[in-house]
């Protein structure tokens, strides 16, 4: 979504969220609305290395500086904004250096930034505070985990509760200065850190097989920069976001094989590999790789928020009673799909409509375009955010709703899923999809295919509320070999919408 320094008149809040790590400083400014959701305005990250010399040493002269350095941007960009809160939460490098007092004494006479240094456990519960919120748990229990600069975290939970959460110092800054002499890692070195993760992990692998399914989340630097690495390697490197994107434990395995036999210099430049974390991500390889071998995971998936977003949604539970957006829609998805639709001032009314003559059309020609219950999903989110390109301008509203759709982080969803809604809504008017359509020729066959059944749907059945009033009531389809008759049951008068549908039941036809 495009940066805004403006406030919305709307917002209860705006605050900055600051997470202090080993490696990286990272900040989040958002707007709180009065229901418990969030906007996210900017953010920012820098690599500090606050770490450089050992979790648990003095931090350094110049990773101090450069670490207060880093504080006054975020200061000054925070300022910027008018936020009206910084909340700054340090983790195990400050927290464990014996001069950490000392750095954070300077940010608060420096900078004007008062930091409290959170215990692991405090930590973990951020995390999955950041998990639950932007991906599509469910029920049963998955395995989280956040790898750090100092430590790790690791939580069992479902989309309600946390089963298990504890923070262990097994962070790949750690843990390369502790275990890794040689470049590239030699055996035994792999085989001292599977030794001391599977003894390290002992009890919360006795407590997973026992709760936990064969799901592992992963979320920060680390965990993203692996899955970057694995979708480039099999020519999915997304676009938009890494969130839900899934790989196989198969996956990962030929991934590490080749990668963990790998030197510094072949490391660089390794398409989705952070250049400054190319020192540290071995130790955090070898420990998915135990991770998976002792938890029997067979499918991991990336979250994009962590710390930072869970600072958020702490300050959000401690500030307000009763959340009433978070009681409407527990699944993230939903909920994610209605707080951009209210930040956008949605045309309810219509739209609503609208979804639900495109739901009834996709039911009634099930037998012929064969989708799924998710296709219908994501039709009725497209049906729903179809006009949201109205935010920016009635002109050219289509392809506004496209960009929106595209760059507003939903949570919860894959991105083929983010592409299929952001092009159904596109193509909701106007022109179908062709060819020299840029964003839409990137596309694979098959999405592009579920693009065109799915948009010749809510064309018909924004068509028939072209009026905006509301006049169809219900619709029946008729279907034999070469014809679909359509019969409309209205309140008065059918003439526009009748107009409406047929000028755009081209995509429908040819379904």
């Amino acid at each position: 979504m495009a940066r805004s320094t403006k406030k919305p008149n709307s917002a209860y809040k705006r605050i900055c969220a600051i997470d202090l790590g080993t490696n990286s400083f990272h900040a989040i400014i958002v707007d709180i609305y009065p229901d418990g959701s969030f906007w996210t305005i900017d953010q920012f990250k820098e690599m500090v290395k606050l770490g450089a010399k050992g979790v648990g040493n003095p931090i350094t002269g110049q990773a101090m500086d450069a670490g207060i350095e880093t504080l006054q941007k975020i200061k000054l960009l925070a300022d910027a904004q008018e936020c009206e809160k910084i909340i700054a939460l340090a983790t195990s490098a400050i927290r464990e250096a014996p001069n950490g007092g000392d750095f954070i004494q300077r940010s608060i006479d420096e900078v004007g930034i008062k930091i409290r240094a959170i215990p692991g456990k405090i930590e973990a519960e951020l995390i999955g505070y950041a998990v639950q919120h932007g991906m599509s748990l469910g029920d049963e229990p998955s395995l989280i985990i956040d790898i750090g600069g100092g430590s790790t975290e690791f939580i069992l939970a479902n989309s309600k509760e946390f089963l298990f959460l504890d923070s262990f110092k097994l962070g790949v800054s750690r843990m390369t200065s502790d275990y890794v002499k040689s470049d590239p890692i030699q055996k035994d070195e792999i085989e001292n850190l599977k030794n001391h993760y599977t003894e390290t992990l002992s009890q919360l692998t006795h407590i997973f097989k026992k709760r936990g399914k064969d799901v592992l989340i992963g979320s920060s630097g680390t965990m993203q920069n692996i899955a970057a690495m694995i979708a480039h390697e099999k020519g999915q490197a997304p676009d938009i976001t890494l969130n839900e994107f899934e790989y196989s434990a198969k996956d990962f395995k030929s991934f590490y094989k080749k990668f963990i036999k790998m030197n510094r210099d072949q490391r660089q430049g390794l398409p989705g590999l952070d250049e400054k974390r190319i020192d540290f991500v071995v130790a955090g390889l070898v420990l998915v790789d135990t991770v998976i071998d002792l938890m029997n995971i067979n499918r991991i998936k990336t979250s994009t928020q962590a710390l930072r977003e869970g600072i958020i949604l702490r300050f959000i539970r401690k500030q307000m009673k009763g959340l009433r957006l978070l009681a409407d829609f527990p699944d993230s998805r939903r909920r994610s799909i209605f707080e951009l639709l209210k930040k956008c001032d949605w045309q309810e009314i219509h739209s609503s409509h609208v979804s639900r003559i495109a739901l009834d059309l996709f039911d009634q020609t099930r037998d012929i375009h064969g989708m799924s219950d998710n296709d219908r999903e994501l039709l009725e989110y497209a049906s729903l955010m179809h006009d949201i390109g109205y935010h920016i301008s009635h002109r050219r509203h289509h392809k506004h709703s496209l960009y929106i759709i595209k760059n507003s982080d939903l949570r919860g969803f894959k991105e083929e899923e983010i592409q299929i809604m952001a092009h159904v809504a596109r193509y909701h008017r106007r022109s179908t999809p062709k060819k020299r359509h840029i964003f839409y020729s990137q596309l694979q066959p098959q999405t592009q295919s579920k693009i065109r059944k799915l948009s010749g749907i809510l064309r018909v059945a924004d068509g028939l509320d072209r009026s905006h009033f509301q006049n169809v009531i219900s619709v029946d389809l008729n279907i034999k070999k070469k014809k679909c008759i359509l019969k409309i049951e209205t309140q008065i008068d059918p003439d526009l919408e009748i107009w409406g549908a047929e000028r755009k039941s081209e995509l429908f036809e040819e379904m």
